[in-house]
Formats: structure tokens, sequence, C-alpha cells
């Protein structure tokens, strides 16, 4: 179980990586309109509420009493984009085979796990003992 310390460094970090993230949703959507699968409908509402999901969950880690709830919406929120992160992937593939930027985002599929993970470490969701072996 992380110390105190490390966990409230963790929760901010994390904090501030998904409002950063989720802002960025509004200030440049195209950038996301780019990856969205084509099969998901109304793509600027889809790029808005996850962005705004991001904000509200890098704000809800960072409140003790919210930052479980918090924990559980953004590995819910992870989970929901993987399949935008593999299209991306696959896109890019095709525009230029196994490029830099393709591995880039090959390697970044198993960061996503990571960053998974960490958010469940951080808000306690999973901790040392219960499952956990890492």
């Amino acid at each position: 179980m992380p110390t105190p310390f490390v966990r409230t460094r963790s929760l901010w970090i994390i904090g501030a990586i998904f409002v950063v993230a989720g802002t960025i949703h509004f200030v440049f959507p195209t950038l996301y309109l780019r990856v969205m699968p084509p099969i998901l409908p109304s793509p600027l509402f889809l790029v808005y509420l996850s962005g705004a999901a991001e904000i509200a969950g890098g704000l809800g880690v960072l409140s003790e009493r919210l930052h479980r709830a918090a924990g559980y919406g953004l590995i819910a929120l992870l989970i929901a984009v993987f399949p935008a992160n593999l299209y991306m992937l696959l896109l890019q593939y095709r525009e230029s085979g196994l490029s830099f930027a393709t591995l880039v985002l090959i390697l970044r599929l198993p960061l996503q796990y990571m960053l998974i993970r960490w958010v469940a470490r951080s808000t306690y969701l999973i901790e040392r003992g219960l499952g956990d072996r890492g």
C-alpha cells in the first residue's frame, strides 16, 4: 500500500493529467474527432463528454469523499476509450506502415493498462494483499 505522501502525490498527478487532457478535448476537439471510430454516433458530443468526464474524474480524485467514485469513473473511461486508441493505431498503420509513430501507438496500449492500475492503486480500489501482485 502506498504511503500517505506517495498516495497524495499520485492523486495530484493523476488529477492534473486528467484535467489537462480533458481540457484539451474542448480546446482542440479536432484532434479527437480524427481518431473517433466512425461507428460511434455524435462524435463531437462524445469528444466533449469524454473531456468533461476526464475533468470531473481528475477533480474527483482530489476529494477524500469522492476519490473512490472518481477512480471507478476514470477506469471506466479508460476502458471505454480503448477502442479509439486501437482505431488510432490502425489509422496510423494504414497511413505509414510500421513507422516510429505506429510503434509509439503500439506501446501506448499497455500503458493504458498501467494507467488503470495506477488510478486503482492510488484511489485504493485495489491494495496489496487483496489479489494485487504488483
